[in-house]
């Protein structure tokens, strides 16, 4: 399939140009494609509703996978941990949740950022064999902060940080993917994306804390961290991708945030709805919505599986509630941000349908 091209051989929707910074455009993006119950796993669980994803274009994912492995090679991956991030695909999960645009440069940012998002995660909370440890899980991320938003100047106290934050490798990435970030929009976005992280990195030290004191908590209170730490952070990426910027005082209203937390929450579910079995076979069961809701309830993770889709599902709709509620306020920008955050749930759960990570386990 060629670029350009949707899943259904369509041409997918594009915004008007001019549409960078300090511009402007009347028209709004068409009418999105609808959404749809989608069978996932082995057929065995009720199917999730999700939108239809907009586009599938194996050679622009292979075009951006490409570029992504250069960086990652110039950053000092060896020969092993390159070839597990291609099989990541973190390329084709930008070319499938961003289909506002076909440049690669631009599918390249949000690559990069995913990219060192899981790199945080497996170095740093989940793999001890790539140098997980969990009580330097704080003090790791502490560290994130100065990588991605420079202090200023210190004096004698800036070299020894300038050295940790360079012998690190998913320090150097997050700051290499946040220089890619502002090379290509605002200041306020570069914010937006940092505080994002931030967040969602308070939300690891709670995991983590769960983990060693071996405390399971109640899922309501799991459910509170995870909609905090969920790909909300990846969607933060939309306007700065497709190019134009959606303005703060829109982009932080309650009813947009609430829509785009519904989005997120619901694309996280996702993750852990097919990780569960992996998650549940690992020494020290790492937190997962469902087996938390089997704990709390006593029963099943059937029962408490066909519990979480209901959930991802009502997120989903409410979420469409929502874009259809704020399809009265007079912002391109904003329709063209609800929009893509749509294009995202899509994408990310056909990434997770057809991703060897997600299948396997």
């Amino acid at each position: 399939m060629g670029v350009g091209q949707s899943a259904e051989g369509r041409v997918p929707w594009r915004m008007p140009g001019p549409i960078g910074l300090g511009t402007s455009a009347a028209a709004v993006p068409r009418a999105a494609p609808s959404y749809a119950l989608r069978d996932w796993g082995d057929g065995s669980a009720p199917p999730l509703y999700v939108p239809v994803v907009e586009r599938v274009d194996a050679t622009l994912a292979a075009d951006v996978e490409a570029r992504l492995r250069a960086w990652a090679a110039a950053l000092g991956f060896s020969e092993d941990e390159l070839d597990a991030m291609g099989s990541a695909g973190f390329g084709r999960l930008a070319m499938l949740t961003h289909p506002d645009t076909d440049d690669p440069e631009a599918l390249l940012t949000a690559a990069k950022l995913n990219a060192s998002w899981w790199a945080a995660d497996d170095y740093y909370a989940d793999d001890t064999a790539l140098g997980a440890v969990p009580e330097l899980l704080p003090p790791r991320l502490a560290l994130v902060m100065a990588a991605m938003d420079r202090p200023p100047d210190a004096g004698d106290f800036t070299p020894p940080l300038d050295g940790a934050l360079a012998d690190d490798l998913v320090l150097r990435m997050l700051r290499s993917a946040t220089d890619h970030l502002a090379a290509r929009t605002s200041a306020a976005v570069v914010q937006r994306v940092c505080y994002s992280t931030f967040a969602m990195f308070v939300s690891w030290t709670a995991y983590a804390a769960w983990r060693e004191t071996e405390r399971h908590p109640p899922a309501w209170e799991y459910l509170a961290a995870r909609q905090h730490d969920s790909f909300y952070t990846s969607m933060t990426l939309i306007d700065a991708v497709g190019g134009y910027e959606l303005p703060a005082e829109l982009y932080y209203r309650q009813r947009v945030r609430d829509a785009l937390f519904q989005a997120g929450t619901a694309s996280v579910l996702v993750n852990d709805l097919f990780s569960v079995a992996k998650d549940a076979a690992d020494e020290k069961p790492v937190c997962n919505m469902i087996l938390l809701v089997a704990a709390d309830r006593g029963c099943s993770v059937e029962e408490a599986t066909e519990a979480v889709v209901d959930l991802h599902n009502d997120f989903v709709r409410g979420f469409e509630r929502a874009r259809t509620e704020l399809s009265v306020v007079p912002s391109p920008q904003l329709q063209w941000f609800l929009r893509g955050a749509q294009a995202w749930m899509g994408g990310g759960f056909e990434w997770h349908a057809t991703n060897e990570r997600y299948r396997s386990a």
